[in-house]
């Protein structure tokens, strides 16, 4: 088995379910079907990994997910809890399974490339935690070497303190970090303009 495991986190498509800040300026159904493209865009990115695993929610939404499903990739469902709980039943689930590397990325970046996981990888072979910082305040990527539930415990999820927050957590527990490079997530009217405009210029 490989030792490096890549985690997507996603969430069904489902108008109201997905996008809420940018459901408000685009409605419901067209923020849903923005989502979408997100995730495909960050999916066809990642396409030639092999062993990568999509975590889903909600729990019964794997017909919705189906299609995005590459060859030798799996699926299962996030469950129940916080995003502090699933992430920590992810990395349990990845280690208890053999993996030394685990990396976790959600599905609201679409600039994330194989690059930028490879490099993850590399920096957990000397590092203990790997965070890729977003420009919200938040982190688009983190990875373990091994299991630290602290860091994902008492989190304000969602808010500009995440980071801030995770770090404390690292320092208290004197882990050492490293930093990729900064990404934005695509949340409001404006990320998804200028997502539009990227798309445009650069086609491929």
């Amino acid at each position: 088995m490989d030792p490096n495991r890549l985690i997507i986190f996603a969430k069904a498509p489902r108008p109201g379910f997905v996008k809420t800040r940018l459901a408000a300026a685009l409605g419901d159904l067209e923020a849903a079907k923005a989502y979408q493209t997100l995730v495909e865009v960050l999916l066809d990115n990642l396409k030639d990994l092999r062993e990568v695993e999509l975590r889903f929610s909600p729990d019964d939404a794997l017909p919705e997910i189906q299609r995005w499903i590459r060859e030798s990739w799996r699926a299962r469902p996030q469950g129940a809890g916080d995003l502090g709980q699933r992430l920590t039943a992810a990395f349990a689930d990845a280690f208890a399974s053999g993996a030394e590397r685990v990396v976790i990325i959600g599905s609201d970046c679409p600039a994330v490339t194989m690059e930028d996981i490879g490099q993850s990888w590399t920096a957990l072979l000397t590092h203990d935690v790997v965070l890729g910082p977003a420009t919200d305040g938040g982190y688009w990527l983190v990875g373990l070497r091994e299991p630290h539930t602290t860091l994902f415990y008492g989190i304000a999820w969602s808010t500009a303190a995440v980071l801030q927050q995770t770090l404390e957590r690292t320092k208290a527990a004197g882990l050492d970090v490293h930093f990729l490079r900064e990404l934005a997530d695509v949340d409001t009217e404006a990320d998804w303009s200028a997502f539009v405009q990227r798309q445009h210029s650069n086609p491929s």
